[in-house]
């Protein structure tokens, strides 16, 4: 329906207090990217937060393809969003087309400058609508000049993007924080496959901001940007080393290969 007429009520407390998940999704060129990763850690992520649905894999990949069939546009991103209920007949399932993020080329080149906020998320495997902190840490990113800002726990480690995933790299060897400690992203999931096929060791540890200084370089993945540079973190500069160039060479290829990527 027009999306002025696909309205939430304000009297639905289930979404007022952030009780639903979401997923964005790629599409390019009329090619829909990732789509069982996104709709698996959907309802993974409802399972996580107790939301109860009638909704399965099968119906929500077969209503995103009815919405891809009716969508003039070719390149744009796709929301899910799964909002609860008292009882799994009351929770709502909807899929709307946003317009495309495309960040600046420049950044690919150069790298992006982040800051670092003190947060980690309650329940970290699941991607919930309660992103407050998120938002402000994000604000506070943009505010300053950055592109995001990355949290920190109350270990003093880096955990991940207020919407990324975070990694550092020296040599050949990509350091990522502990898979139980964040958001395991979809493209975070394809870059490490694509790393792991062409010769990079993969090494999960905790990175405190402090040892920064230590690897070659960091970067971070999204759905809609794939892999990032950091060029600074709270000012502290990051140079792009040649293996990052290299991974995010191969990842484009693997993109290309397997969707057809334009």
């Amino acid at each position: 329906m027009p999306i002025e007429q696909a309205v939430i009520s304000i009297s639905n407390i289930e979404y007022a207090y952030g009780f639903g998940v979401y997923e964005n999704v790629r599409i390019s060129n009329g090619v829909v990217f990732f789509l069982k990763d996104h709709v698996k850690r959907l309802i993974e992520s409802a399972k996580t937060i107790g939301i109860i649905h009638l909704f399965d894999t099968s119906f929500v990949e077969s209503s995103v393809f009815g919405l891809i069939k009716k969508t003039e546009s070719k390149t744009y991103n796709l929301k899910i969003l799964l909002i609860g209920g008292s009882k799994k007949e009351n929770a709502f399932l909807y899929i709307l087309c946003l317009n495309p993020l495309f960040p600046d080329k420049k950044l690919y080149r150069e790298g992006a400058e982040f800051i670092t906020y003190n947060y980690e998320r309650p329940f970290p495997h699941a991607k919930t609508l309660n992103m407050l902190q998120s938002y402000l840490a994000y604000g506070k990113a943009r505010e300053s000049g950055a592109y995001d800002a990355l949290l920190i726990n109350h270990d003093g480690f880096i955990l991940e993007g207020t919407r990324t995933n975070f990694f550092c790299i020296k040599d050949k060897t990509i350091f990522t924080p502990p898979e139980s400690d964040i958001l395991p992203g979809v493209m975070r999931k394809a870059v490490l496959k694509v790393a792991s096929k062409n010769g990079f060791k993969i090494v999960e540890t905790n990175i405190k901001l402090e040892d920064i200084k230590s690897y070659n370089g960091a970067f971070v993945t999204s759905s809609s940007s794939k892999i990032i540079p950091i060029k600074s973190i709270d000012g502290y500069v990051l140079n792009v080393p040649d293996t990052l160039k290299e991974l995010m060479k191969l990842l484009n290829d693997f993109l290309q290969k397997n969707f057809r990527l334009q």
